[in-house]
């Protein structure tokens, strides 16, 4: 196996995920890697599927599609789209878009995971209650004149 494989098998594995397969996910991740993403930062196997089965408890349908891979040495890139339903009555789809960067090992484990994307915009504006304030606060704070 190389890196391109490991990423490879990683996306197909994100992109097939459900809840009963997320444990699957240790095979992945080396024992000490590194996780952070706008909510969370933890060291660890164990801390990075902890994460995963939270997510599972905490919205319905979670899937990920995987847009765009870029690979250079150790470091891969990848962009993404998250769907899933709030577990409310409502249940409007959403979908965050983000992107992550990794990290392998030589043994073509992940030793680091971040995602990045945008908390304000991609998840609490669409919130009830606190939406209306953080579209208040991007529009107070847009630029509004023509730039030339």
């Amino acid at each position: 196996m190389n890196h391109r494989h490991a990423l490879d098998h990683l996306i197909r594995s994100f992109e097939n995920l459900s809840r009963d397969q997320v444990g699957a996910l240790a095979d992945l991740y080396s024992p000490d890697a590194y996780f952070k993403d706008p909510f969370n930062e933890v060291h660890g196997n164990a801390a990075i599927i902890a994460i995963y089965k939270h997510m599972y408890r905490q919205v319905d349908d979670p899937r990920f599609r995987i847009s765009h891979r870029v690979l250079e040495g150790d470091d891969a890139f990848v962009v993404w789209a998250f769907h899933f339903r709030m577990n409310n009555k409502a249940g409007q789809d959403q979908c965050i878009r983000g992107s992550s960067h990794l990290r392998f090992s030589s043994e073509h484990k992940v030793t680091y995971h971040r995602d990045y994307w945008d908390a304000a915009e991609e998840l609490y504006e669409k919130l009830p209650g606190l939406g209306w304030l953080m579209r208040l606060l991007r529009r107070r704070l847009q630029l509004r004149e023509r730039v030339s």
